[in-house]
């Protein structure tokens, strides 16, 4: 049985309603209780998507949310410092660190991963 979810966010402004789907997703899972440990990581064009999002959008409202219900937003410190957004997505309450590793540890660890 998995040890928990990986949701990871990679689609971005062409693919908005994709993103969201995942972010929908991810915070219901924890607020039912469908599975208790959820991880949450934004990667590539999701990230410009974020920076993008004005305050009160369906983005914002969906990290908001997640955060309150104990999820870590993340967000890949590589692909932030290249498109210069890191302190935006920190400032969202994003953790901003290098995914590789993480991503690997947790499919090692028997965590499923969806994609959007």
């Amino acid at each position: 049985m998995a040890k928990g979810l990986l949701v990871i966010i990679s689609s971005g402004e062409e693919a908005m309603d994709k993103a969201l789907t995942g972010m929908m997703y991810a915070v219901n899972a924890k607020k039912n209780k469908w599975i208790e440990n959820v991880e949450l990581i934004f990667f590539g064009p999701s990230e410009k998507m974020i920076a993008s999002s004005e305050s009160g959008s369906q983005v914002t409202a969906f990290l908001k949310q997640a955060i309150d219900l104990g999820i870590t937003p993340v967000a890949c410190k590589a692909v932030s410092d290249r498109n210069e957004i890191t302190p935006k997505l920190a400032g969202l309450g994003l953790e901003v660190e290098y995914v590789g590793a993480k991503i690997s540890s947790l499919i090692n660890n028997d965590f499923q991963v969806l994609t959007f």
